[in-house]
């Protein structure tokens, strides 16, 4: 059997620095380091020759140190994909909240692009609780659940 343990996600970006601005400033993530990469290791790792990548780790407070890596290559840039969460391959991240109507409501009024307003979840395991998806600068999706109170 693995020994596999979680390190981190992670998004490619279009611009870091705007991307920064919208998981550290906008859903309160701590900003953990920065940096460039470029050089034999780093093209080797992501299977590109002359990479060269910004990158940013952050967390969430009070969190299992689960780290979020948002990488923007500089060399060499993509391009925007159809990323509609129908389409295999597509990833999202799933955020806890104890008020999802609260934190919704605050989102929606920082500037926060929603799919749709809360909505009750009928079935499956949090049946009682709430969910609503959301999109960050990159339209890469996110989603709120608030567990049903049990």
């Amino acid at each position: 059997m693995l020994a596999l343990r979680t390190a981190h996600f992670s998004f490619t970006v279009k611009e870091l620095e705007r991307s920064l601005g919208f998981y550290r400033d906008t859903l309160g993530m701590e900003l953990i380091a920065t940096m460039e990469r470029k050089g034999e290791d780093i093209s080797g790792i992501v299977a590109f020759e002359d990479a060269h990548l910004k990158i940013a780790f952050l967390e969430l407070p009070r969190s299992s140190g689960l780290r979020l890596e948002l990488i923007q290559y500089l060399a060499p840039t993509g391009h925007p994909i159809d990323n509609r969460t129908c389409n295999p391959g597509i990833a999202h991240i799933c955020f806890n909240v104890e008020d999802i109507q609260s934190t919704y409501r605050l989102l929606r009024d920082r500037g926060v692009r929603f799919k749709s307003e809360p909505v009750a979840i009928r079935t499956g395991v949090n049946t009682g609780g709430y969910a609503v998806y959301f999109l960050d600068p990159d339209d890469n999706t996110l989603e709120l659940v608030q567990p049903p109170h049990r």
